[in-house]
């Protein structure tokens, strides 16, 4: 059987991810789209969640890890007085509590008390493993089991509107931080439970929202103009790690780092950091340690 053809092309395509259809799915049309040897994304989105999916394409899926650090802003609808099994509007109905009489001014406060750094609970239904399982095959079989906190932090929480059943909210926060499970301490302060109806991911850090295409656009461009034409959608793949600060280096120490060697710069500060030639040319990352010195962390092939 004949192998189908791929070629290298490098760079990040900014999904507007409709709703119903995985990541997953969404990844694998991007990557037969563009004819790509490699492809990933940055972090899925749930099928009853849309918006901004970076799909990172050839050596960009290299940094992909480096965007779940990214910060990332969600417009989220709450349906008040109702407690799901799954704390989202795909769960079965648990609870059911009678609605408070609050005015606007009233949620405002409440949701002023999410601001700032603090531990959140990772729900069951998520992806993420205890004991080489994942939490939500186990709640599936009616298994819970204790999950470490985690730290997040809100960085800010907008009421966008509200009424008696339901509440809409922008939020702009850290990497790991389960809106559903905002969502669901939301509805626990406002003494009325609640789950998530709906999400839409508004954009990721470094990333503008105006540059998102859907699936349908993206493949009718295909359609008209032919695969060059979503070419120019690709973004440069130094976008992926716009959250950390950048150096430029000469082709000396440049050289340096090529062979596995490090030096010390004093300096720089610590961290992570995007490393650049002095024409400009990305050439991937090194972490900086407490005393300056200079390592490769992920470089590219130069």
């Amino acid at each position: 059987m004949a192998k189908s053809f791929s070629r290298p092309i490098n760079g990040i395509l900014l999904l507007d991810k409709s709703l119903g259809v995985s990541s997953n799915h969404a990844l694998q049309s991007i990557k037969k789209m563009f004819y790509a040897d490699k492809a990933g994304h940055t972090g899925s989105l749930d099928p009853l969640a849309s918006g901004m999916l970076p799909i990172c394409l050839g050596a960009a899926t290299r940094y992909a890890q480096y965007l779940l650090n990214a910060d990332k802003r969600y417009r989220a609808k709450i349906r008040l007085g109702q407690s799901t099994t799954t704390g989202d509007r795909e769960g079965k109905i648990i609870a059911e509590t009678p609605l408070p009489l609050l005015g606007e001014k009233d949620v405002a406060a409440v949701l002023k008390t999410f601001l700032g750094p603090q531990q959140q609970c990772p729900p069951m239904y998520s992806a993420l493993k205890h004991q080489g399982k994942k939490l939500y095959e186990l709640a599936r079989q009616g298994i819970e089991v204790e999950r470490p906190l985690r730290d997040i932090e809100i960085h800010s929480l907008k009421l966008i509107e509200y009424d008696i059943t339901t509440l809409t909210i922008e939020v702009h926060c850290s990497k790991g931080t389960y809106i559903r499970t905002l969502a669901e301490d939301i509805g626990k302060k406002l003494d009325c439970g609640a789950h998530l109806a709906a999400l839409h991911r508004l954009s990721v850090e470094g990333f503008n929202s105006e540059e998102m295409l859907t699936l349908e656009q993206l493949q009718d461009l295909v359609v008209q103009k032919g695969v060059s034409a979503i070419e120019t959608y690709i973004l440069p793949m130094d976008k992926a790690l716009a959250h950390y600060p950048s150096i430029a280096l000469s082709e000396w120490w440049l050289a340096l780092l090529r062979c596995g060697k490090s030096f010390v710069c004093p300096e720089l500060s610590s961290g992570l950091k995007r490393l650049y030639a002095q024409d400009g040319q990305f050439k991937g990352l090194v972490m900086v340690d407490d005393s300056g010195r200079v390592k490769a962390e992920r470089l590219l092939g130069f």
